[in-house]
């Protein structure tokens, strides 16, 4: 009897845990979005009065015509115009162009993660997943050849984790899509994408050595 009412709860447990974490997600963002304008508007303009989702729709219309500005050349000079103050700006710069760099690095069109990798790190016998984000040239320690940088993510969050720069013949490329790689890793290796191989070109380390002599 306690078994089975053990899986019955189980069953409802694999259920509801998905909606409440997804809940609990948008609950996040919409107050975090809501409480960026939303006090600020209740001070000045309502008495202090807070209206949910009215902080949430201005910061939204702000980014809209923020795009629509980006979209005529008269917006596009008063843009530059405010990046070339904050970027003169001391102490304020390293901090907006840092925050740039990866904003447009993320959302460019282009995705920038390239394809998905495996790495032998942190030593030898270990692999761990990665994906491409360019290549690095001109380094005193590689002379005239070129290195991969790898971005190692962190599971369960793919946002944070650390670079490798590894020559190219210890990459070893996956048949994946970035997508799936991104799978791989928040469900801590319990999503293993159908059909995970190796990319054309590579083989298994374990097959390579049973080919020496």
């Amino acid at each position: 009897m306690w078994v089975k009412a053990r899986n019955i709860f189980l069953a409802g447990l694999v259920v509801l845990l998905p909606v409440a974490f997804t809940f609990t997600a948008l609950r996040i963002l919409f107050n975090f979005a809501d409480g960026i304008l939303g006090p600020v508007i209740a001070d000045l303009f309502l008495g202090g009065v807070r209206v949910p989702g009215l902080g949430l729709f201005l910061t939204l219309a702000i980014i809209f015509f923020t795009g629509l500005l980006t979209t005529n050349l008269l917006g596009k000079r008063v843009i530059v115009l405010a990046e070339g103050l904050l970027s003169r700006t001391p102490l304020v710069n390293r901090i907006y162009l840092t925050m740039k760099q990866i904003v447009e690095a993320f959302t460019q069109q282009r995705s920038a993660f390239k394809e998905v990798v495996m790495v032998e790190y942190p030593r030898k016998g270990i692999y761990s997943l990665g994906f491409v984000t360019g290549v690095t040239r001109g380094l005193p320690v590689v002379g005239e050849g070129e290195l991969v940088n790898v971005f190692i993510a962190t599971t369960p969050n793919p946002t944070s984790g650390f670079i490798l720069l590894l020559p190219r013949k210890e990459v070893i490329p996956l048949d994946i899509s970035v997508e799936d790689g991104l799978k791989l890793i928040i469900s801590a290796g319990v999503l293993v994408p159908n059909g995970l191989r190796l990319g054309e070109g590579h083989r298994a380390p374990a097959e390579e050595d049973n080919d020496r002599p």
